[in-house]
């Protein structure tokens, strides 16, 4: 193969182009920003996922938000969460005045360890849950499904319910993985969904709250629209007799009738997509298993099907310059990758003297591959090439 002739990227939104009819019925409707396609959407995220509510927002990040206001966390509390994740994580608690609070992964699954949440509380919080340094009062619990691999959320729930917690997920990456045969967004905890081009179906932008409880649902949706007490489509449909209130400080976190639009397509593609992510997985768990310098991910049993949002290699030596070495080199054969997610802890605005020893590891050692539906058979055949080429060539510690 010629290296020259690949540019493969690390990830590539799908779209068919049938999105466009339906985004030309909106236009023609006139009514664009959070009106029935939106509606539309979320009953169709509801259906899919098995939860009993669903509410559009502008991100996964303002929906974060959203979790913690509906679940009555603000300024005083605490919320547990991992460091190893996209920094909105964090974000979506800060915003709501709270303070994340960062406890270190489980190396085998990219995901909060529970163990490890269990221990950080004992060693930082008294019997009624209060900060031994600050005197914040710990409120809940911040899972992530990483990559789309599902945290234990049976194992979460259990010591949500014995510390008397609030148990949320940021589901960002999981739409369409499954624990323990049930699809995440089952589990009735508050649970926050994104459509970024790096997920597995995009909008542009744009999340999803999911929620088995009326009183969250109905709150978040007046939050996300200015605090306004009655909805626009409530008063479209009342003939303009339904007046809003605004009775509480709202946000401006509101999905397009554009966006919701292409998320329907998209909704209609999700197994399929999946079902090609998983296929192209297998090939480099095959082709990467004989590779002794790399880790892979092998999911607990609670994992029934893991989407593949992303797909991440680790090198079982070396450090971040190890694998800064490896990405330049896959560079060269035209396979762009990323490097392993930067932890939120070290990162300066929540830099606080914290050490995440598996965190932080993971991490420096960790880079994703290219996967997305588009990838040719041909394509994943080079990328398979170019990382057994430049593993053996890259001066890996295992080679010393």
């Amino acid at each position: 193969m010629v290296a020259g002739k690949y540019n493969i990227p690390i990830a590539r939104p799908y779209f068919t182009g049938e999105e466009t009819e339906l985004i030309a019925e909106v236009m023609k409707t006139g009514w664009v920003c959070q009106g029935p396609m939106v509606a539309r959407f979320e009953e169709t995220v509801a259906r899919y996922t098995g939860a009993r509510y669903a509410v559009a927002s502008s991100s996964c990040t303002t929906a974060l938000h959203l979790a913690m206001l509906v679940n009555g966390i603000g300024a005083g509390d605490d919320v547990i969460c991992p460091s190893y994740s996209f920094i909105a994580t964090a974000n979506g608690i800060t915003y709501s005045g709270a303070t994340p609070q960062f406890v270190d992964i489980d190396p085998a699954t990219l995901n909060i360890d529970p163990a490890a949440a269990e221990a950080f509380i004992e060693a930082n919080y008294t019997a009624d849950l209060r900060n031994k340094k600050t005197g914040n009062k710990l409120k809940g619990i911040l899972i992530v499904h990483q990559i789309g691999i599902p945290a234990d959320i049976d194992t979460f729930k259990q010591l949500a319910d014995r510390r008397g917690l609030i148990l949320m997920e940021d589901s960002a990456c999981g739409l369409g993985s499954k624990y323990k045969d049930k699809p995440i967004g089952a589990s009735g905890n508050v649970s926050a969904f994104s459509f970024h081009p790096r997920k597995v179906i995009s909008c542009g932008e744009g999340g999803m709250l999911l929620t088995s409880d009326l009183s969250m649902a109905e709150q978040a949706r007046v939050l996300r629209a200015h605090g306004a007490s009655t909805s626009d489509l409530a008063r479209h449909k009342a003939g303009g007799l339904a007046q809003e209130t605004y009775d509480v400080v709202g946000y401006n976190y509101r999905m397009t009738d554009l966006q919701a639009a292409i998320g329907i397509k998209q909704m209609e593609l999700l197994d399929s997509l999946i079902a090609r992510r998983v296929r192209i997985a297998g090939l480099y768990n095959e082709a990467f298993e004989e590779l002794v310098e790399l880790e892979l991910i092998a999911p607990p049993a609670y994992v029934s099907l893991w989407n593949y949002q992303s797909y991440p290699i680790r090198l079982r030596k070396g450090g971040a310059e190890e694998r800064n070495a490896l990405i330049h080199a896959l560079q060269e054969e035209g396979v762009s990758t990323r490097r392993g997610i930067p932890p939120i802890h070290k990162e300066p605005v929540y830099e606080r003297g914290v050490t995440l020893s598996h965190t932080e590891s993971v991490s420096a050692r960790s880079l994703f591959l290219p996967i997305y539906p588009q990838l040719t058979d041909d394509e994943v055949s080079h990328v398979i090439a170019s990382v057994k080429k430049c593993v053996a060539k890259v001066p890996l510690p295992a080679h010393r």
